[in-house]
């Protein structure tokens, strides 16, 4: 038998309560969310008013390493993410800990834009206050809930999904009105930044536009508790990212319809601006108050996620077995969560009031996880000759190829437009190759001293 297989067998089932629709709004909702509501605006401001176009070609590279993960995840079910796909291929555990603390990494990064999307021009539809204060605020409010405790069921995340996507729904609904009415000006939704060379400006966009695309690799981590996960896994990835990307393209063709573009690249809350100019009435704190349930929910998740991640590796004896500390009343993984929070606090306080804070930590959360997505990608083709007994999705080995390509191309061209962003993601990478060397150090020490007497 499959040594995978027979592994999975050295433990209790987990109670398989997720169907293909659940499945789908989980999938759905992990991607659709909070980057729209905060980048439209950055990518219009590098693209010009064409920015669906930018969206396109994201959703088209991120249907290859989807691919790869539908693969993964119906072949090993019970896997545990990009961390374990790797080191099933490569059976190297720093390998492995390094796409981990990727991941990990680049949830933190992903946490802070969002936490600058959340102090930004949806919050002062309630409160003027600074918006670095106000993001570090947020984070430590965050942080509190993070360690308290928090147990989100699926069937909560399906209301955080609705709630989303109404607040999405209701920019499409402006768009039709908008055409239908006449009073707005769709030839802007065709035009590229003014002076730019178009290959250019279209990469830039792109790689910014990934950001809000990324999240179906989220998924694989509830591959025990869904039913028929090689039958439905397949389904649910591609069909979330598909209604994903139908709604995203709506939406940015009727930002850019709706609103001169400069407008939306000066706008902080940028799909409030088409609220604002929308020829519906509806209330811009309505539509303020979800964006930023939107933008709090996928925080609040990125850093659960992190804390989660951290801990995992501590208590794999990858990472000082500190990190693995759960605090005996809460029940959760406080220095975990401690430390997750003070990455995120200490990015705000340090690049926060940077006019390109929001696109440099969006673009070096993309960064960090094409890492990751080129490892995973290259798994797929790695584990081919590891035939399992069960029926599994094959990705032509094409989508994986090209997933590898892309994601390299696009890495080296953030690198070539944009140095220090790269700085930032091996800054970050450097954080956890020094824990991982200090926890190599102190089991050597460990194991150098001499047993105590009666041992």
């Amino acid at each position: 038998m499959d040594e995978h297989v027979s592994h999975a067998t050295e433990h209790a089932d987990l109670k398989r309560g997720i169907g293909p629709w659940l499945l789908f709004f989980f999938v759905l909702g992990d991607i659709v969310g909070a980057g729209i509501y905060a980048l439209v605006g950055e990518v219009g401001a590098v693209i010009g008013g064409a920015i669906w176009v930018a969206f396109l070609c994201a959703f088209v590279l991120a249907i290859f390493t989807a691919t790869s993960y539908a693969e993964l995840v119906t072949k090993y079910p019970r896997a545990g993410g990009s961390a374990t796909y790797v080191n099933n291929a490569f059976q190297n555990s720093f390998v492995s800990f390094m796409v981990a603390f990727a991941v990990a990494a680049a949830s933190l990064t992903s946490a802070s834009v969002l936490s600058l999307a959340f102090s930004g021009d949806y919050l002062l539809q309630f409160i003027s206050v600074p918006s670095v204060l106000a993001a570090l605020v947020f984070v430590v409010v965050i942080g509190f809930i993070n360690f308290y405790g928090i147990s989100e069921s699926v069937r909560l995340n399906l209301i955080f999904t609705c709630v989303e996507i109404t607040g999405l729904v209701l920019i499409v609904v402006i768009g039709f009105v908008a055409l239908g009415s006449g009073t707005g000006e769709p030839a802007r939704a065709f035009e590229f930044k003014e002076g730019a060379s178009i290959l250019p400006a279209i990469l830039a966009g792109t790689v910014l536009s990934f950001y809000a695309l990324i999240g179906f690799d989220d998924s694989v981590n509830v591959a025990e508790e869904v039913r028929h996960p090689s039958r439905i896994y397949p389904r649910a990835i591609f069909g979330g990212l598909l209604a994903a990307g139908v709604i995203y393209l709506l939406v940015t063709f009727t930002a850019s319809m709706v609103v001169p573009t400069a407008q939306l690249a000066e706008s902080s809350g940028p799909l409030l601006e088409v609220v604002e100019r929308a020829p519906l009435a509806i209330p811009t704190q309505l539509f303020a108050l979800i964006a930023l349930i939107a933008v709090s929910n996928g925080a609040l998740i990125n850093l659960i996620m992190a804390s989660r991640v951290i801990y995992g590796m501590a208590d794999q004896g990858v990472l000082p077995a500190v990190f693995s500390r759960v605090h005996p009343n809460r029940r959760t993984p406080w220095v975990a969560i401690l430390f997750a929070t003070l990455v995120v606090f200490t990015l705000l306080a340090t690049i926060g009031q940077n006019p390109t804070a929001l696109d440099t930590l969006s673009t070096t959360t993309v960064v960090l996880l094409l890492l990751a997505f080129i490892m995973v990608n290259i798994s797929v083709l790695a584990l081919r000759g590891d035939e399992v007994e069960h029926e599994h999705f094959h990705a032509p080995s094409v989508f994986p190829i090209l997933g590898i390509v892309v994601s390299a191309a696009l890495l080296v061209y953030t690198a070539i437009d944009d140095w220090t962003v790269f700085g930032l993601a091996g800054l970050l990478l450097g954080i956890g190759l020094v824990l991982y060397g200090v926890n190599v150090l102190v089991k050597r020490s460990l194991d150098r001293q001499p047993p105590q007497a009666g041992e």
